[in-house]
């Protein structure tokens, strides 16, 4: 296998084994295609990695769907039998599903128009129609940005104006290609013109290098654009590029005494905002190490301007595959982390608050149970009020456990199936008012080594849950069943149901739907989050199935034997 080179002697590219030309056609065509079909697969994977809401965009999903086609397109069509220019309708279907692709995403990623350039180069290096090729260089991008304004009507001559830089500079670009590629066919045609040819290659050269500059000031401005610090530094661990938030965030963390720090002279701190972050813990430090990371957080600056900053790195290499230096970009999430805090103390504190009147009526229940006077019609509910209250100071403690990411279980053999009948008969008043048929389907012994009491809290909060959330009565039903050494508990409504979007995000922490938020249904969203983390801990899984309209079931499941 041949060494792997950007050029070589012979004219072969990058990872190809023979010159271009010696393609077939449709190797050709699939090879022009293939920079802008890689190009929209990174695309994709970033939007879904950092902004997946774009995906609902019916505009950005059109762009993804409609590169596969033209890729399939490249492949299946018998491009050989068709006249020779036929191939070039496919840059120009990709100028069209590049401008779906910028008016669905440009809110998620910004310059999504460069990938503009790939059409332009394949036409205008095909040789085929240099003058229309050139003009559609200019049209085709200012095509991609005018004429969404002009769908829009929000058109401003400033709009217009701003948006001439990209078609410029697609324009330069295909100028450029077009003439490199007269240049070569009049090369091969007359060897005779040897002089004039590299005479036009340094005119060429100079243009080249006029875009290039052009690029880098495009780059520049788009670095500068961005509300994300960003830092190049080369293997040695000097500056290479710096853009103007970093610049602020530099600023922010250099000392007062001193104008020109070095990194370890940066007021760079830990997450306790006091520590002074060790000297090869720090990002920049262990960026230039080699070092991959991502949300490193530490503080900036000192005094009321500091400032919570995420930090990432990601190493550049060489051709050769050796570290040239690493690219690192700080985030300012002071707003994020102070919400955070914000919300931990909030739960801390009303925790704490109702800990003292629960812990009270526990105690008043307890002295009266111990009255061997109270009759059987007495001691039903008093044992209700135990029951529920103490229910609800598990409530609380999970509450501080769910801020301290801790869930303690203590598993004991249980009959399961007793709990599930304790629970259905605890809400049958419940579901009697709410015109609800509450039954349970479980066999009268199952046993499992389990919490008891925990399993019982996810067995009312699921019950309650479904009795809640059918307002307009129907059937509840609570199975039980032993199934591959679990037992496997399911609850099922034929109440409201919930959307897919909402079952993607039903076990988070205080989530509820809109549907439940804009309805009079109680709750705040803990119930099924603390319920997950309880089957978790036992080394269990919980699913569930729903259909809007039609109803809910959640299933559970946990090991008989721990």
């Amino acid at each position: 296998m041949s060494s792997i080179a950007w050029k070589d002697s012979s004219g072969r590219i990058l990872l190809f084994r023979r010159p271009f030309h010696e393609y077939s056609l449709r190797g050709r065509v699939m090879l022009s295609q293939m920079p802008l079909s890689v190009t929209a697969g990174i695309t994709a994977f970033l939007i879904l990695a950092f902004f997946p809401e774009t995906l609902l965009n019916p505009l950005f999903i059109s762009f993804l769907l409609s590169q596969a086609v033209i890729l399939i397109l490249c492949y299946a069509v018998p491009w050989q039998r068709l006249p020779y220019p036929s191939f070039l309708v496919i840059p120009l279907l990709d100028l069209v599903s590049i401008a779906l692709g910028r008016e669905g995403g440009q809110d998620s990623l910004t310059g999504l128009s460069l990938m503009a350039v790939f059409p332009v180069i394949w036409m205008c290096a095909s040789g085929l129609f240099p003058k229309a090729a050139v003009a559609l260089s200019f049209f085709g991008p200012l095509g991609i940005i005018w004429v969404p304004l002009f769908i829009r009507g929000a058109i401003s001559g400033q709009d217009l104006a701003r948006s001439f830089l990209l078609p410029v500079m697609m324009l330069g670009i295909g100028v450029t290609v077009s003439v490199m590629t007269l240049s070569m066919v009049r090369q091969q045609r007359d060897l005779e013109g040897q002089q004039r040819d590299l005479e036009e290659k340094d005119s060429q050269l100079r243009g080249v290098l006029t875009g290039s500059k052009r690029q880098e000031r495009l780059l520049n401005t788009i670095l500068d654009t961005v509300h994300l610090g960003v830092l190049a530094v080369d293997a040695d661990g000097h500056d290479i590029l710096m853009n103007r938030k970093q610049r602020k965030h530099h600023l922010l963390a250099t000392p007062p005494t001193i104008d020109d720090p070095n990194e370890s002279q940066l007021l760079v701190f830990s997450t306790d905002r006091t520590t002074l972050v060790p000297v090869d813990d720090r990002p920049v430090r262990r960026a230039v190490l080699g070092e991959e990371f991502t949300d490193y957080l530490v503080w900036l600056g000192a005094g009321a301007e500091q400032r919570a900053i995420s930090t990432s790195a990601r190493p550049m290499k060489d051709q050769d595959g050796n570290f040239a230096g690493s690219v690192i970009v700080f985030s300012d999430v002071t707003e994020l982390v102070n919400a955070l805090a914000a919300k931990d103390d909030f739960v801390s504190n009303v925790s704490h608050e109702f800990r003292t009147p629960l812990t009270s009526i526990l105690g008043y229940v307890e002295l009266l149970l111990d009255d061997d006077d109270l009759t059987d019609s007495q001691r039903g509910p008093l044992e209700i009020i135990r029951r529920n209250s103490e229910r609800l100071l598990t409530l609380v403690s999970d509450l501080l456990s769910s801020r301290n990411g801790q869930l303690l279980v203590t598993p004991e053999s249980v009959n399961v199936a007793e709990l599930v009948r304790t629970s259905v008969t605890a809400a049958l008043p419940r579901a009697a008012e709410s015109g609800i048929q509450l039954r349970a389907d479980a066999p009268e012994r199952l046993e499992a080594h389990i919490d008891a009491a925990r399993i019982s809290q996810v067995l009312d909060n699921l019950v309650s849950n479904a009795i809640k959330y059918s307002p307009d009565g129907g059937d509840v039903v609570v199975s039980l069943r032993s199934e591959g050494g679990h037992m496997v508990c399911s609850v099922s409504d034929t109440g409201m149901g919930m959307s897919q979007q909402d079952q993607e995000e039903v076990f988070a922490k205080f989530f509820r739907s809109a549907a439940v938020r804009n309805s009079t249904i109680p709750g705040v969203g803990l119930g099924l989050s603390i319920s997950k983390a309880i089957v978790e801990a036992h080394g269990g899984r919980v699913s569930l199935r729903s259909e809007v309209g039609k109803g809910t079931t959640f299933t559970f499941a946990v090991p008989v034997q721990n």
